[in-house]
């Protein structure tokens, strides 16, 4: 178990979920947190390897209410929207789609991959939208791994994906105060974590993480205290994300992959999936059905 240093609020031990093609660890929600900042899902994927003729396939499925982001370390995934979108996402780029009213999306290993064989790693999240923003126009903007902003230190290397830190912003549009930054560390790396953002967590992809007297573990997500003023110190080589922003206003629902502060509102997407009544995915007849419960 991972024990909690300065600063830590409390430590989240991921839960296997598995997906048919490979299990992902969800970090969020939690029973005892379902959010930090406007991050409210969070998915560690992988790493796995795909014998050739496999590889990842979530047919279109539907979004409200949320903006989603795939972050990978290694491999590819094909993304292609109600909105006519047909992008492939590769390491350091990102993709955020917004669902706001209504979106319908499908992920899929790209055909190349799927018949040679193929490897992923990478985090998947979901970001609730606030009150004003959930019933938006549905978007989607693509960022080359070129646009995102890269810090290179004497021990490490960030990468500012969403948000400001470190003298860098990051060009994605975002709904609210968000931040996102991927950190590389090599051994002994000591890094000093931004100041004033209201909520923040620390998820250790790799490797492990030293908090002042404590140590988060490889696989586990910290929720750390605003008050103070937080140091990391890398035990070993180590890859973490920062996650967080300011909180959103009300409560929020999660039913299936909606996301919503009223409970009517998830009632009536869940009648709209049923009854055909999204957008679909040009060119793709296949569709995830609504789950039972």
């Amino acid at each position: 178990m991972a024990e909690r240093g300065k600063g830590v609020l409390r430590v989240i031990d991921p839960v296997s979920k598995s997906l048919g093609e490979f299990t992902v660890r969800r970090a969020l929600p939690d029973a005892g947190q379902q959010r930090i900042g406007p991050f409210i899902f969070f998915d560690h994927m992988g790493p796995a390897d795909f014998e050739p003729g496999t590889g990842v396939n979530v047919r279109p499925h539907p979004h409200i209410g949320l903006a989603t982001i795939t972050w990978l370390f290694a491999g590819e995934i094909r993304h292609r929207d109600s909105l006519g979108y047909d992008q492939i996402i590769r390491p350091g780029a990102v993709n955020w789609m917004t669902a706001g009213r209504g979106v319908v999306h499908s992920e899929r290993t790209p055909d190349e991959l799927k018949a040679s064989g193929s490897h992923l790693h990478g985090i998947q999240a979901w970001i609730a939208l606030p009150l004003d923003s959930e019933e938006m126009d549905p978007c989607f903007v693509h960022y080359d791994a070129d646009d995102i902003p890269e810090i290179e230190l004497p021990d490490s290397r960030l990468r500012i994906i969403a948000g400001c830190a470190f003298g860098k912003e990051s060009p994605v549009r975002l709904a609210s105060e968000t931040l996102y930054i991927e950190a590389d560390l090599e051994p002994g790396a000591r890094l000093d974590l931004p100041q004033g953002v209201e909520e923040l967590g620390l998820y250790v992809v790799e490797g492990s993480i030293g908090t002042g007297g404590g140590e988060i573990r490889q696989g586990r997500l910290a929720v750390l205290s605003p008050r103070n003023a937080i140091s990391i110190r890398s035990a070993n080589r180590s890859k973490c994300m920062l996650l967080g922003g300011s909180k959103l206003a009300g409560d929020r629902i999660i039913w299936w992959n909606f996301v919503s502060s009223s409970r009517e509102r998830i009632e009536r997407a869940k009648k709209d999936w049923r009854e055909g009544r999204f957008e679909a995915v040009p060119g793709d007849s296949e569709f995830i059905p609504l789950p039972r419960s």
